[in-house]
């Protein structure tokens, strides 16, 4: 620590508030304060409170004077940011007045795998004139706000030279985790530490009960953490033991998974129940929507206090929304709203295990919410999920459930007594002696307290969690006779930080192509030494692979396989990682693996078709490294594979991409004539498609990307049309600027005026113009302007007869509810779409039904408003198709929220998805 390192800070960055906790590092009675954070209450107001609203809005230029919004500082925003624009109480405010500017839950945008959470799509539901930023922009800002705050008033010791740590949800994923610490180096503090919250609550408890702490838990062995906030439900298990000289010992055992489950959902269901009501029976769009759930948040507040009044009233500003024709005051009834957050959230339930997988209506409102919304049964899957690990860390050999007896209740959720008290109920209904609630006196300023506790246990002054490995972890290896072994990398109960040498063993690590490690746990609990061999049995669980592509000089000067001999290097970090360096025993180098321990479900361990080794030599025999090829055997090795396969539409992802590998091993001798060629296309667009979903996907599109720049070798309009074919079916795999490029080289054959250029109408013919149209239909990842320049052209086209049925095709594709890739951000929002649409009701479906197969896909409910088209133009849509005698599956989609099946998949994105992949969102 340097000389201006004078304290502990943690920072609870959280979805609905930000709380800073701090103490001086000297201070022997650890003292823990509270930092109030200054920021705007109205124009030109700066107040100083302990909770920071993590809420942005964003004024338009002449809406909100510069003056109004100066702070004590001189504001200076993250790279990527802009200077106009307001954080906390007061955002959270204008939030509930003007739709559309104001950014929320910047923390869940985080975690959602289905976005871009590095690009500009925040506000979510914004109009067309707001500014946007990245959700990790935007976490980065709060964490500025704070920054600069702290510097105000301690400029003396600057924050970026404190002890500081940053709490996350124990369930957040490596990804999420290292956008936080990005969010964190853009606003300055380069050196942080992550803690997982739930550990914090624990800290926060131990700290304040250090005299007492161990005869109280003496009765408690096993303590739950339910911490449930504004955006997730959070689950831990503490183990409480005593070690060898009887002193107290506290391990994390148990981590639930990501839920996105919280406060949040209780907004957005009290803003359901209560629209009907503002909007006279009529659903409100996106935007109003946010501003309603604003309101219903301060309503949430007030109806579930245990001496509630009667009624709260909501009033929405009417001010140009569509659905809403002036000031709406709603009454909310406290008897109608208690039930239904208490029994939609927290039901009494058995204990069991439930199917989580089910679709809500409340799944989607641009984030990825739980499904299943009762918190309860989520705690009951956590529990049984965990017994093995209970058991193990208590000693316990018994078959009885084992259930902790002691709980902390932490987050926002628990504000409300309501709450605590049905949850506690649920917890005693699963066993015969009551639950002890372990206090916590200010759930929503735990978290950060227990981040400064971390940083004395982090010191040696006060007693650490053991977060350390709560399993024994394998790496599968092969041996010299073939055969398959788990070798021993971490034993259980393996510390944080503790590198294991397995200095034994020697393996040979291939080098500039992809492999594959297969790591393992095991239900076995038997105590086991690192580096031994282990036979597999059924006690083992197959984590997801780590597929990677390890570059080295040396290897990439060699003209062959180069393999390096290594040792291994492991070790368990505390963000739940376990790390694997790959030490070479003949120079200076090692190559470190990281592999994500915390997935729910296991690896596809898909058994090979017993008939694939004898395809792949059919494969061989034709793009093979060899000169006695057989000239006829590429006339026949689409019909021979499917005969040793069976139909093409029906081989699995494990048979594609194994039928993928010797393909692109031959790409070279695709150009041993015409017919190769062809075929390459075919079978390769086959076995890749959709160009992601497996492991080592993302290098295959690398080595495939490579035939872009390289073009076709035997020119004809059929090898054209295989040509684009190809890249359509992998288009899914390519990054934004590939996609980008793509359309850049095609976009002169798709303007109108191409076919009045007789050369480029020549080249459009020659060079298979409708098959371009549908490849340029798929480039998900192109910019909004190009996709409406795309669609404005194909309606150009739309005078002539020729191609209608790709050009409408294209149309409801660009303008789809549905995104191939899953990244939702890349979908036209509602008002760009229903600006097409008001186009095709103009058409005459009877005359070409693509028109009503384009609105379908352009209308289908997802149960996302941004997404989603408003009520009037549905239901003409829906009037159309029903004149039109559109099939009724048709109509089913454009009035419930449901999944495409396979067919409806097909028709929408030209071809079928590969047998075990299932389209997101």
């Amino acid at each position: 620590m340097s000389s201006t390192t004078q304290y502990f800070v943690g920072i609870d960055l959280g979805t609905t508030h930000s709380v800073i906790a701090f103490s001086r590092i000297d201070d022997p009675q650890q003292t823990i304060s509270i930092f109030p954070i200054d920021q705007l209450a109205g124009p030109g107001v700066v107040v100083r409170k302990p909770l920071l609203p993590s809420f942005r809005y964003h004024p338009s230029q002449d809406e909100i004077r510069k003056e109004d919004i100066a702070l004590p500082w001189q504001k200076q925003p993250v790279k990527g940011d802009f200077d106009h624009v307001i954080v906390g109480e007061w955002a959270r405010e204008l939030g509930t007045k003007v739709s559309g500017r104001q950014v929320t839950s910047a923390k869940s945008w985080l975690s959602h795998q289905g976005v871009d959470r590095q690009a500009a799509i925040l506000p979510w539901n914004s109009i067309d004139d707001v500014t946007k930023v990245s959700p990790v922009i935007a976490s980065a800002s709060y964490l500025k706000h704070i920054h600069q705050c702290w510097n105000y008033h301690h400029g003396e010791t600057p924050l970026a030279d404190q002890f500081v740590v940053i709490t996350v949800p124990a369930s957040f994923d490596e990804a999420a985790r290292q956008f936080t610490l990005e969010a964190a180096r853009l606003a300055g503090l380069s050196k942080v530490h992550l803690l997982e919250e739930p550990q914090a609550a624990c800290y926060d408890w131990y700290q304040r009960h250090q005299d007492s702490a161990q005869s109280q838990l003496a009765e408690h062995p096993l303590v739950l953490i339910c911490d449930v906030g504004g955006g997730t439900t959070d689950l831990s298990l503490i183990a409480a033991t005593t070690d060898d000289d009887e002193q107290l010992a506290l391990t994390r055992i148990g981590i639930g998974e990501h839920l996105m489950l919280g406060g949040d959902n209780i907004d957005l269901s009290i803003a359901h129940h209560a629209e009907m009501s503002i909007a006279n029976g009529k659903p409100v769009n996106a935007a109003n929507l946010a501003k309603l759930i604003q309101q219903t948040r301060k309503c949430k507040e007030t109806l579930l206090k245990i001496d509630a009044p009667a009624t709260s009233s909501i009033t929405m500003l009417g001010r140009g929304a569509k659905l809403i024709g002036g000031t709406k005051t709603v009454e909310l009834d406290r008897d109608t709203v208690q039930p239904l957050i208490l029994d939609g959230f927290m039901p009494p339930c058995e204990l069991t295990e439930y199917e989580n997988s089910s679709r809500s209506a409340m799944q989607n409102f641009g984030l990825p919410y739980a499904a299943n919304p009762a918190i309860s049964q989520h705690i009951a899957n956590f529990l049984l999920a965990h017994q093995n690990a209970a058991k193990a860390a208590l000693g316990l050999e018994s078959d009885e459930l084992v259930m902790p007896s002691a709980v902390i209740f932490n987050g926002g959720f628990f504000n409300s007594t309501l709450l605590k008290e049905r949850t506690l109920s649920c917890l005693n209904q699963w066993q015969a002696d009551p639950m002890t609630e372990l206090d916590n006196p200010h759930p929503d300023l735990a978290v950060a307290r227990g981040a400064v506790c971390y940083g004395f246990a982090r010191q040696g002054q006060l007693l650490k969690i053991g977060g350390g490995s709560a399993l024994n972890y394998f790496l599968e290896v092969e041996t010299k006779q073939g055969e398959k072994k788990a070798l021993a990398l971490l034993a259980k109960g393996s510390e944080e930080g503790v590198e294991f040498h397995l200095s034994g063993r020697q393996f040979a690590l291939s080098l500039g192509q992809p492999i594959k490690f297969n790591i393992m746990t095991s239900r076995d609990d038997s105590p086991i030494q690192t580096g031994t061999l282990t036979e597999i049995d059924d006690s083992f669980h197959y984590l997801p692979p780590l597929i990677v592509s390890l570059e080295d000089e040396k290897a990439a000067q060699s003209s062959q396989d180069y393999h390096e001999p290594v040792t291994l290097v492991s070790h368990y970090d505390e963000l739940g990682l376990v790390k694997v360096a790959c030490v070479s025993t003949q120079r200076n180098a090692r190559w470190l693996l990281e592999f994500e321990i915390r997935h729910k479900e296991e690896s596809q361990q898909s058994e090979s078709n017993p008939q694939l080794s004898h395809s792949l030599a059919l494969i061989d025999a034709v793009y093979g490294d060899r000169n006695d090829t057989d000239p006829k055997a590429i006339k026949t090795l689409r019909q021979q594979l499917e005969k040793q396969l069976g139909q093409r539409d029906e081989w699995d992802m494990v048979t594609l991409r194994e039928l993928a590998t010797p393909l692109l091993a031959g790409k070279k001798r695709r150009r041993r004539s015409a017919q190769h060629e062809r075929n390459w296309f075919k079978l390769a667009g086959q076995c890749l498609r959709p160009g992601f979903g497996f492991p080592a996907d993302e290098w295959r599109m690398k080595e495939t990307w490579n035939l872009y720049q390289q073009g076709i070798q035997f020119a004809s309009s059929q090898t054209w049309a295989d040509w684009w074919v190809f890249w359509r079916k992998v288009s899914g795999g390519l990054n934004a600027q590939q996609q980008k490029q793509i359309f850049k080289d095609i976009r002169k054959y798709l303007q109108p005026g191409a076919g009045r250029n007789s050369k480029l109408a020549a080249e459009r013919q020659e060079r298979a113009y409708e098959e371009m149209v549908r490849l340029a239909a798929c480039l998900e990842k192109i910019d909004l302007d190009d996709k409406m320049t795309m669609i404005e052209w194909l309606f150009g086209h739309l005078q002539k007869s020729q191609y209608q049925q790709a050009h409408w095709w294209a149309i409801g594709r660009i303008a789809s509810r549905s995104a191939l890739s899953g990244e939702a951000d890349k979908l036209m929002s509602a008002a760009h779409t229903e600006f097409v649409l008001t186009a095709l009701l103009e058409e005459d479906w009877l005359k070409e039904p693509y028109i009503g197969f384009a609105a379908v896909m352009m209308s289908r409910k997802t149960g996302d408003r941004h997404l989603d088209i408003g009520e009037e133009i549905r239901q003409a849509v829906i009037a159309k198709l029903e004149k039109a005698k559109a099939p009724a599956s048709w109509v089913t989609l454009i009035s419930t929220t449901g999944e495409l099946s396979q067919a409806q998949s097909q028709h929408l994105f030209g071809d079928s998805l590969p047998t075990g992949l299932k389209l997101i969102g």
